[in-house]
């Protein structure tokens, strides 16, 4: 028997509950910490991330006060970072929240309702998953003006769908089981059968979903800034990345920091989201 194999057959259950506990813990502490930077930048850095602070092009960890040096106009790199994280994380949990509301409202309406409400909610849901999202959100933000508003509901507009069918899924399943039978035959409003008793049992899911699309969000609002289509007015990582391509020969490390960034928000919303399942998920958690 191989090493590894004496290594797999002598582990505990317990020590294997305990590196995802590790992993998700390490996800939470990450997510704290790029929140904390985002919250305390205006506290680092009063004057915003667009005043130059030094010698344009200056190495990181060269000189004081610039540990992650400056950008072609002698911008702080960490001021630029920190108040693009203000933005990322704006986005990402404002879309999420809209879309998550408009998902519930759309889902749970036609799971309860059933019939040609049903049928019909669900057709024109499908009509929003056809188009490409990617797409339909950079149409959205060129027909209107480009600021944080107008790209997170462009955001939210496309992401709600998801939503929609699991909680569909939920009430389809929920509004058979006995307890709602129980709650209609005393004769409860069905507005309460809905919002008192069949949706607490789906947030569950729709957190663990929602999770993934906070993710998403973060990642189509950097494509955005990378294409040059956010919000001028405001700091973002994906603009940094774009403007740091033009001399990623000389100085790479105007477009690596902040792509790094986005791949580690990125990385510890999804590990949190993995997390959330399977603690909220009976199955999982059993």
């Amino acid at each position: 028997m191989t090493d590894a194999a004496v290594t797999v057959a002598t582990e505990t259950p317990l020590r294997r509950r305990k590196r995802p506990r590790a992993v998700f813990i390490s996800g939470i502490a990450m997510l704290a910490l790029i929140a904390l930077a985002a919250l305390t930048a205006g506290l680092f850095w009063p004057a915003g991330p667009w005043v130059a602070a030094g010698e344009p092009y200056t190495p990181p960890m060269t000189a004081p006060g610039l540990p992650l040096g400056t950008d072609v106009l002698g911008r702080d790199v960490a001021a630029m970072l920190a108040y693009g994280a203000r933005v990322s994380m704006l986005i990402g949990i404002a879309s999420t929240l809209a879309a998550a509301i408009l998902g519930i409202v759309i889902g749970a309406t036609a799971g309860y309702a059933r019939g040609w409400v049903d049928d019909a909610l669900m057709r024109f849901t499908e009509v929003f998953q056809t188009i490409p999202s990617f797409m339909f959100v950079i149409v959205l933000v060129v027909i209107f003006t480009p600021t944080i508003a107008t790209i997170t509901l462009a955001i939210a507009v496309v992401s709600w769908p998801p939503v929609a069918r699991l909680v569909r899924a939920e009430f389809l399943s929920l509004s058979s089981r006995e307890f709602v039978q129980s709650c209609r035959l005393i004769g409860m409003h069905p507005a309460r059968i809905v919002f008192a008793e069949i949706l607490p049992n789906c947030f569950s899911s729709v957190i663990v979903v929602s999770s993934v699309m906070v993710a998403t969000a973060v990642l189509v609002e950097a494509g955005l800034s990378f294409l040059g289509l956010g919000d001028p007015n405001t700091a973002s990582w994906g603009g940094m990345v774009a403007n740091g391509k033009a001399v990623i020969r000389s100085s790479p490390y105007l477009s690596i920091i902040p792509g790094f960034a986005i791949f580690v928000l990125v990385l510890c919303i999804n590990v949190v989201g993995e997390g959330l399942n399977d603690r909220l998920n009976p199955r999982m958690r059993n």
